[in-house]
């Protein structure tokens, strides 16, 4: 009775929470990235996947409960792309943004492939638009980041003090702005092909630019909230942990504290802004293209924002 309570019945294709609202969408995102499900193994994905497919054919074994259900769907969501149905390669899924795109060397990289990996894959991409996207992609977030910061230091003009003020406000900006290049020139081909767009019964109706240009802003919303936290949390955090007496005396563990701090605070602030939109978004029908409009009765139709 007390798991029925706290595990609503399983419906396949369904998230176990409710996404019209950010908790059940936060609660759904943090199954979605949970680490634990980069170290499933082949064998294990199949086995979800079986279990699935028997549900789906009214062919579960006895004593399978909603909980292993919802288990399996959610090992399955964080591996399997939801338009290709191929496993996304394990550094790049979203379940790995923390970990792999931590290190400062490798995050506008990671992010490229991670943007690339995790977007609405309903049209095919060649590889050589991949290949511009991304070195669009690394180049002008780097360059963004570098020529702030060199900006800032060539302002002769403002006093010492200013400038140090405006430096510790300018990597916010700096990674914003690179996020969004990022994530339009890894999906640009969304823009000139469109997306699909489905009705109420899943089927689709027309592939839109519209729909592709609302998903990519989603999506862009989200990278630039994604670093808000990590510049405010940990200097409030570090400035407490300074004045403990035992970090006072060994002041060499202060950049492996700050490092542990930055990354429990990303890996807080991952789930809070993927969840400002439900992955699998909706558009008034009037809002889409023409020949969409005639295409279907529906009102309104859904599309796979990505990740």
């Amino acid at each position: 009775m007390a798991e029925s309570a706290a595990c609503p019945a399983f419906q396949l294709g369904r998230p176990r929470y409710d996404q019209s609202s950010f908790l059940g969408r936060l609660r759904h995102f943090i199954d979605i990235i949970d680490p634990s499900t980069l170290f499933v193994s082949e064998k294990g994905l199949k086995e979800c996947i079986k279990l699935l497919d028997d549900y789906k054919d009214g062919k579960l074994p006895p004593g399978v409960s909603d909980l292993q259900l919802w288990e399996a769907q959610k090992i399955k969501q964080a591996i399997i792309h939801p338009d290709t149905g191929e496993k996304i390669f394990m550094p790049f899924r979203m379940s790995g943004y923390v970990p792999f795109g931590t290190p400062i060397w490798l995050n506008q990289s990671h992010n490229a492939c991670v943007n690339y990996a995790n977007r609405n894959a309903t049209k095919p991409t060649p590889t050589s638009k991949f290949l511009q996207g991304y070195v669009g992609a690394v180049t002008s977030a780097v360059s963004i980041a570098v020529g702030l910061n060199v900006l800032i230091q060539k302002a002769n003009k403002l006093s010492p003090a200013t400038r140090m003020i405006i430096q510790r406000f300018v990597p916010f900006p700096a990674v914003a702005c690179a996020n969004i290049c990022n994530v339009g020139l890894m999906r640009h081909n969304e823009l000139s092909e469109g997306i699909d767009v489905l009705d109420n019964n899943g089927n689709v109706v027309g592939s839109s630019k519209t729909a592709a240009k609302h998903a990519i802003m989603e999506t862009a919303f989200t990278r630039v909230v994604l670093p808000m936290p990590i510049f405010v949390l940990p200097p409030i955090i570090m400035s407490y942990l300074e004045r403990l007496r035992f970090l006072q005396s060994n002041r060499r563990l202060l950049l492996p504290i700050h490092s542990v701090v930055c990354l429990v605070t990303f890996g807080l602030s991952l789930p809070v802004a993927i969840s400002l939109f439900p992955q699998m978004s909706q558009i008034e029908v009037s809002r889409l293209e023409p020949e969409i409009a005639m295409a279907t009765d529906c009102k309104v139709v859904t599309y796979n924002k990505g990740l």
